[in-house]
């Protein structure tokens, strides 16, 4: 008899994904339709979801003995489960400390602690080897991440922490511990100009960067960003995904961007 849930439905990427890494994929039943991490989940598993909506008959009709979904967003989508019986974990990892702990919950759910461990122990490994360097950087960058564009909201909480691992400096830092969007908006762009980021980087969920849109606002011909063309998109599934993607590909492509600035 297995003590362990073999039917699971991911609402989001970082679960499957780390499923998949863990080796237990074969427990996955339902994944999200926004998943693109890793390819083959696609190809393997049923659509379920999307982000905010679930089509709630699919989900019970494959019987999951456990659906795993992440924040507040999806607490309808939670709360119609719920009331169908369906045993539902709701995370709301919104740290690099949450993220690593959202991954070892996960990997003892399914048996698979000591693997879960090894994944914390290979990030605590790159961070402190990335550190290695930028602790001899005489000048560190300074950053400005940008979540959404209208209205502007600067980064969450990770992406804030994986920037100062890298070797940057968040110039939105104090924002970035408020867990909502809504309370991360900049209402005055003039306020970013005058911070003067010696790099841009951009993340649209479900949008790509439009250079020129970012350069023709009003003023920001002024940044030093702008002026040296340091303006970068990242996938959305890597950096705002809560999970591994954004510890492993998020920090590495965020220092590598930073090891092309030159003060």
């Amino acid at each position: 008899m297995s003590y362990y849930p073999e039917r699971i439905v991911c609402l989001t990427e970082e679960t499957t994904e780390l499923l998949y890494l863990l080796g237990q994929e074969h427990r996955i039943i339902g994944i999200s339709g926004f998943t693109k991490r890793p390819k083959r989940a696609r190809k393997e598993k049923p659509v379920v979801s999307a982000f905010v909506d679930a089509n709630i008959q699919k989900i019970l009709d494959l019987k999951p003995d456990l659906v795993v979904g992440f924040s507040d967003i999806q607490s309808d989508i939670a709360k119609q489960l719920i009331q169908n019986g369906v045993n539902v974990w709701i995370n709301n990892q919104r740290t690099i400390a949450e993220i690593k702990s959202f991954i070892v919950q996960m990997g003892s759910l399914v048996g698979s602690y000591d693997a879960s461990i090894a994944l914390i122990e290979k990030f605590d490994l790159k961070a402190s080897q990335i550190k290695k360097t930028t602790d001899h950087w005489l000048k560190k960058p300074q950053i400005y991440f940008e979540e959404w564009d209208d209205p502007i909201i600067s980064g969450i909480a990770w992406v804030s922490e994986l920037i100062e691992l890298a070797g940057g400096e968040d110039i939105f830092k104090n924002l970035s511990q408020n867990s909502l969007a809504k309370d991360r908006i900049i209402s005055d762009p003039n306020t970013i100009v005058n911070h003067q980021p010696d790099i841009i980087l951009v993340s649209w969920c479900g949008k790509k960067l439009k250079k020129d849109k970012i350069r023709s606002r009003d003023g920001w011909n002024k940044i030093n960003a702008i002026k040296n063309d340091y303006l970068f998109e990242i996938k959305s599934e890597i950096i705002l995904q809560p999970g591994p993607a954004s510890l492993f590909d998020g920090l590495d492509i965020l220092h590598n961007i930073f090891l092309k600035f030159k003060p």
